[in-house]
């Protein structure tokens, strides 16, 4: 978990504000991978209304918190099916992403533990800005 250089990212957050998905994000330019990731992480953390949407956000916690692994993914795939479309189809097409990132784990040490802790708290966040909430809710 390597944080892109700031500048960068923010060059490349530009670079798709200026020109969509024209833009050239490829490895002759950015070499360092963890640039895109972190355009990536940082275009997740500005959206208004999370991807997984304040709703969801509430039921995921609460699925979390149960004991039984059955009712746990039930719960989840029920608040990630009351997503709107777009947040779905974004969501999945980043989990299958980062399926593929975990193959890689051996060259890429990004395990799903690692990929929650820096993807998680850009892909839902509660309602309020509250530090204390956030945190009791991690337990």
């Amino acid at each position: 978990r390597v944080s892109g250089f700031s500048e960068h990212v923010e060059d490349v957050k530009m670079a798709f504000d200026r020109d969509g998905d024209k833009a050239d994000i490829s490895a002759t330019i950015y070499a360092d991978i963890n640039i895109i990731a972190g355009a990536l992480k940082l275009y997740f953390r500005d959206l208004p209304i999370p991807l997984i949407t304040y709703d969801a956000y509430a039921k995921c916690i609460e699925a979390a918190k149960l004991s039984k692994t059955d009712e746990r993914l039930e719960m989840i795939h029920e608040a990630l099916s009351s997503l709107p479309p777009a947040h779905y189809e974004t969501l999945r097409y980043l989990m299958t992403h980062l399926k593929k990132v975990t193959l890689c784990e051996k060259d890429n040490f990004m395990n799903t533990e690692n990929l929650g802790i820096v993807f998680g708290p850009t892909l839902m966040r509660p309602p309020e800005e509250n530090t204390l909430t956030t945190l009791n809710d991690m337990r």
